[in-house]
């Protein structure tokens, strides 16, 4: 079903040192998301789902609507931007997941989100 639709994301992803602790192992990190909808129909993203895994192995799992408030709708050619954030308790982590999404006609498919590296800067050298 996804292959009908073409939704390319692109993540860039940032260290926030001032609201970091390495000494009560909080790192936090914020991420800026673009979605872009390459597709020939106008989309609606209705929900998101998070699976972000620690340099120790720890996963959690996060399910929302929309994404910071809002599910936008993507007309064709169009682009929509976001920026959020994630605190682990290692400095290295992942996320990776997928939007649920709606066309006009009221089909649902999935966006999948490909994995991305959280880390602080220097910290893989």
């Amino acid at each position: 079903m996804t292959e009908r639709y073409s939704i390319p994301i692109q993540v860039d992803t940032f260290y926030i040192e001032n609201q970091s602790d390495e000494a009560a192992n909080r790192y936090v990190f914020a991420y800026t998301i673009t979605i872009r909808n390459d597709s020939p129909v106008l989309v609606q993203l209705l929900r998101r789902y998070w699976s972000i895994t620690d340099a120790n192995g720890k996963n959690s799992e996060v399910y929302g609507d929309g994404v910071v408030g809002e599910q936008p709708e993507l007309a064709p050619g169009s682009s929509y931007s976001y920026t959020s954030g994630a605190v682990l308790e290692t400095p290295v982590g992942t996320m990776q997941g997928h939007y649920e999404m709606k066309t006009e006609s009221g089909e649902i498919f999935n966006a999948p989100i490909p994995v991305f590296r959280l880390a602080v800067p220097n910290i893989l050298n």
